[in-house]
């Protein structure tokens, strides 16, 4: 009977390496920079020919009702600039030292446009003390708040400090230079749809998440992407939340969080990621119907330290698929996944020692070590060992699959 067992443990794990081989396709990046950024997303100085100058002042509200360029300075409390221009219409907001503090309502609040640029010219600090008053049926939860697509960029500093969130873009939101500061008791950044990060300098305080992209009503959206830029993030829930895709190709991050990254596909294509957490480092969880949970690995330098108790370095609900780059985990568990892992290539490095496979905490392995078979039944050997645990299948479910 255990012979019997044997082989036929043997044929359904041949005939899993054979379907997950075939079904693989060649590493490449979900989204592309050249497709996600604009020319004037990257200009970090405002065309002033024609601008319009605005003063803030005690109690009194701007309201901006066109396209063009506005600069703004002074200091101020309880002052909203209110955006409410036509849906064609891009609107560019330089804060040239500007400094305004309220008490619960935000300082930039973006109602109608085609897209507003924000544009830090001048060391400039805007901040909401209180909670936060709805106008109408919105609920206001930032201190820049925006309905529409949403750019900061700059060659200047931008502190916002905020009792709830810091910056709240309704659609997509990027950052392409200058340096922002936020603190927040709830989350640094928050977008519906996407939050793109191409360069600048950010240091994020949040109570919640630091960057954090999820749009409820359609579960195909809420992507979070980093090319570049400096990044370090305290945070006292997930440093980066993406509900369906995070994908980083550059910059350096610097992540202390209860758990570093989180989201359904988390493709790693370059950059330096140094994550301490709490929980998981890294965690391909089921956020969204429109990829299977995998965490993909084709470049960069991650690091990953976890603390004491249950927690996972690299943790996937589905696959986990390293191609290039090194991975440094120092842990427990430094990996757990529940469907399938390849090793393709690159560098490995668990608890100090260089590895040719992808271990696995659950009961149950995968496939390791390019996908070669061995080991005994249940098992997670240097060659994969196959186990009840290990399932195979998903992957990039939105992009054809795997």
């Amino acid at each position: 009977m255990k012979h019997l067992i044997r082989i036929f443990s043997l044929a359904i794990a041949l005939c899993m390496i054979f379907t997950f081989a075939a079904s693989a396709e060649t590493a490449s990046p979900i989204y592309s920079a050249d497709d996600l950024f604009t020319s004037r997303d990257y200009e970090q100085t405002a065309d002033l020919s024609g601008a319009v100058s605005c003063t803030v002042s005690d109690g009194q509200d701007i309201h901006i009702t066109a396209a063009g360029v506005y600069v703004l300075t002074g200091s101020a409390s309880n002052v909203t600039v209110y955006v409410e221009a036509g849906t064609e219409d891009k609107v560019q907001l330089v804060l040239d030292g500007v400094n305004v503090t309220n008490a619960n309502f935000p300082v930039i609040y973006v109602k109608t446009a085609d897209k507003v640029f924000v544009t830090v010219s001048g060391d400039s600090a805007l901040s909401v003390t209180g909670s936060f008053a709805a106008d109408g049926s919105t609920k206001t939860d930032g201190v820049i708040f925006s309905k529409t697509d949403l750019t900061l960029n700059g060659t200047a500093s931008l502190t916002v400090s905020s009792a709830d969130n810091g910056i709240v873009c309704k659609d997509d939101l990027k950052i392409t230079g200058g340096t922002l500061t936020v603190t927040a008791a709830s989350k640094a950044i928050d977008a519906n749809d996407s939050i793109r990060v191409a360069g600048g300098a950010l240091y994020l305080t949040a109570g919640t998440d630091g960057l954090h992209a999820e749009n409820s009503d359609d579960d195909t959206k809420g992507f979070v992407y980093i090319g570049g830029g400096s990044i370090t993030i305290s945070a006292g829930d997930d440093g980066i939340h993406g509900q369906t895709v995070v994908q980083i190709d550059g910059g350096t991050l610097s992540i202390k969080a209860a758990e570093g990254i989180e989201g359904t596909y988390i493709q790693f294509n370059g950059g330096t990621i140094n994550i301490q957490s709490t929980d998981d480092g890294v965690n391909a969880a089921y956020k969204s119907s429109a990829y299977t949970p995998t965490v993909e690995i084709n470049g960069g330098d991650i690091t990953v330290a976890m603390g004491a108790g249950d927690t996972d370095g690299i943790d996937s609900n589905g696959n986990i698929i390293v191609n290039g780059g090194t991975v440094t985990v120092t842990g427990n568990s430094t990996f757990d996944y529940d469907g399938a892992a390849q090793f393709n290539g690159g560098t490995i490095i668990a608890n100090g020692q260089q590895i040719a496979y992808i271990p696995n905490q659950m009961m149950g392995g995968g496939f390791g070590g390019g996908g070669n078979f061995g080991g005994g039944w249940g098992n997670s050997s240097p060659n994969g060992g196959f186990g009840m645990g290990g399932g195979f299948g998903g992957g990039r479910g939105g992009r054809g699959g795997w």
